[in-house]
């Protein structure tokens, strides 16, 4: 008797992975964390609330976007699968929000939130699979040095827009048209 062993493909190993970790598919390979750590998860609530109100809400800002966390970014139909720490898409290129899990319209910012294990493979894989898409704007934030590096895609190459640090106060591209205070988001 023959038996076919079927491989699950890296989409497939990367939904059956168990609760209270995170996948991603980064240049042919599955890449998984655990849960975010206090500070990170501090950061993440604290630009969502601050971004998101004015720009995906429109209360004291613009309006006009989606501010997602932790969305599935799919790019090449499954080939690539991203989960930045926060993601925003002006809603004139995405005027509604997927039903499902899948976001596969290419954002136009996305946040990253470094730690000690994640900051490598944000830096070195994720950045530029996010320019190679074609993603306009990029943040790095880093709770333990309590930095934000803002970068702008031009021409496919990351450009360094801004770097603060600890309590400055930043208007930041693409959101100029709010005053983001880095000291709340600290611990």
């Amino acid at each position: 008797m023959v038996s076919l062993a079927y491989q699950l493909t890296l989409y497939e190993q990367l939904q059956a992975l168990p609760e209270g970790l995170t996948g991603e598919i980064l240049n042919g390979q599955l890449y998984t964390q655990p849960r975010p750590s206090g500070p990170h998860g501090r950061v993440s609530v604290g630009l969502d609330r601050r971004i998101g109100r004015g720009y995906d809400e429109g209360d004291g800002g613009p309006g006009g976007w989606w501010i997602l966390v932790e969305p599935e970014v799919h790019f090449l139909r499954d080939q690539e699968v991203a989960v930045p720490d926060l993601a925003g898409w002006r809603r004139e290129r995405m005027p509604r929000i997927p039903e499902g899990h899948r976001f596969e319209v290419v954002p136009d910012w996305v946040c990253e939130i470094l730690s000690p294990s994640t900051a490598s493979k944000d830096r070195e894989i994720k950045l530029p699979l996010y320019a190679h898409y074609g993603v306009a704007y990029a943040w790095l934030v880093d709770p333990t040095r309590r930095t934000l590096e803002v970068y702008g895609l031009e021409q496919g190459t990351w450009r360094l827009l801004l770097e603060a640090a600890e309590a400055t106060s930043v208007r930041a591209p693409p959101f100029e048209a709010l005053e983001l205070k880095l000291a709340v988001l600290w611990v």
